[in-house]
C-alpha cells in the first residue's frame, strides 16, 4: 500500500516521501481502516513518539498523521463495538504509523462512528483540533458561561473550534493572532482581537482562562494575565511561568469516543465548523505539506474518494 514516511529526524518535512510499505496487522482490539481523509500536524516530526515506539525502539521508517476519516477493512481480534463496512473517524495512535497511509490500524476505542451526511474530509480536521479545544476549554480550564477566555491562535485548528465552543455556552472570547486574522477571529465570535505582531496583549486586562496554542514568549506574559483563581492552559509546552494566584495546566489531547460524537452532532446542527483549509490527494501531499505551501485552516490529504 502507498504512505507518506520519514525516516530522518534532522530532515523535517523535507524528509516526507510517497513510498509503498506492509499492510498493517490488527493487532487485538485494533481495526485496519481504510482512509478516506487524513489530517496533519506539522509539529509532530518533533514528537518523540514519532520517531520510536512505546519501549523507546526505533521506528523507521514511520507514517505520520494522527488525524482520519475512513471505513473499517478488517477487525483484530477480541474487537467489539465496530463493524467492517462502518464508516468511522478518530485518532490514530502517538508511537504507531499513523494515516497518511491508504491503510491504518488503530485501536477501536480511538474511533466514533461517522455519521452518513458528515463528509470525511470534514470528519478528519475534527478529531485532533476538537478534542483538544474541548478538553482545554472545559475539562482542565473549567470554562464557563459568563467568564472570559483568551484564546491564542483564535483563528486556527484549534483556536477556531475552542472559540465557537466557548462563545455557545455564553463565554466571552478574546482572540490573537496576526493583523489578517482579526475578521477571521470576529466571524468566530472574539468580541476583542489583540494582533501580536502590533498591539500590546498586556491591554486587554485579566481574564478567567487562557488557551494557549503557541508558546514562547506569549505563553510567559499569559501568566500575568490571569486573576485570581483563573487558569492558563497550555499545549504548547510545561509553563515556566506560574499565574501569581491562579492554575497552569499543560495537557495533551487524549481520544474520547463519546466527545467526538458530540462534536460531530455539532457540526451536523450547524454549531461548529472546524477550519478545513487545502484538501489534497496522496501524491500531492508532500508538496502541499511543506512550510512554503500550506494555506490557512487544516491541510486534509484525500486519500479514497469512495
Amino acid at each position: 500500500m502507498r504512505a507518506i514516511v520519514v525516516q530522518d529526524p534532522e530532515a523535517g518535512l523535507a524528509g516526507l516521501s510517497l513510498t509503498d510499505i506492509p499492510y498493517p496487522h490488527a493487532a487485538e482490539n485494533d481495526v485496519v481502516v481504510r482512509v478516506h481523509a487524513a489530517g496533519f500536524t506539522p509539529g509532530e516530526l518533533d514528537w518523540p513518539a514519532t520517531w520510536a515506539d512505546r519501549s523507546g525502539r526505533d521506528r523507521t521508517p514511520s507514517v505520520p498523521g494522527h488525524e482520519l476519516s475512513g471505513v473499517v477493512a478488517e477487525l483484530g481480534f477480541g474487537t467489539t463495538g465496530l463493524s467492517v463496512g462502518q464508516s468511522v473517524f478518530g485518532m490514530a495512535d502517538w508511537a504507531r504509523n499513523g494515516s497518511l497511509a491508504e491503510y491504518v490500524a488503530v485501536e477501536a476505542r480511538n474511533l466514533a462512528p461517522l455519521p452518513a451526511d458528515l463528509e470525511h474530509t470534514v470528519a478528519a480536521a475534527l478529531p485532533i483540533s476538537g478534542l483538544t479545544a474541548w478538553q482545554g476549554l472545559f475539562d482542565h480550564g473549567r470554562l464557563q458561561a459568563g467568564q472570559t477566555v483568551l484564546i491564542h491562535g483564535v483563528v486556527g485548528a484549534v483556536g477556531s473550534i475552542a472559540a465557537q465552543l466557548a462563545r455557545e455556552i455564553g463565554a466571552h472570547v478574546i482572540g490573537t493572532g496576526r493583523s489578517a486574522d482579526r475578521e477571521g477571529a470576529a466571524a468566530l465570535g472574539a468580541s476583542v482581537f489583540v494582533d501580536l505582531e502590533n498591539e500590546q496583549l498586556e491591554a486587554i486586562g485579566s481574564v478567567d482562562l487562557v488557551f494557549d496554542v503557541i508558546g514562547g514568549d506569549i505563553l510567559d506574559r499569559s501568566a500575568g494575565l490571569v486573576r485570581p483563581g483563573g487558569t492558563l492552559v497550555t499545549i504548547a509546552l510545561p509553563p515556566t511561568v506560574q499565574p501569581a494566584d491562579g492554575r497552569s495546566v499543560f495537557f495533551v489531547v487524549e481520544p474520547d469516543r463519546a466527545r467526538l460524537i458530540d462534536l460531530a452532532q455539532r457540526v451536523r446542527d450547524g454549531r461548529l465548523t472546524p477550519s478545513v483549509g487545502a484538501v489534497h490527494s496522496l501524491p500531492e501531499a508532500v508538496a502541499a505539506l511543506q512550510p512554503g505551501n500550506r494555506t490557512r485552516g487544516k491541510t486534509i490529504v484525500r486519500v479514497a474518494d469512495h
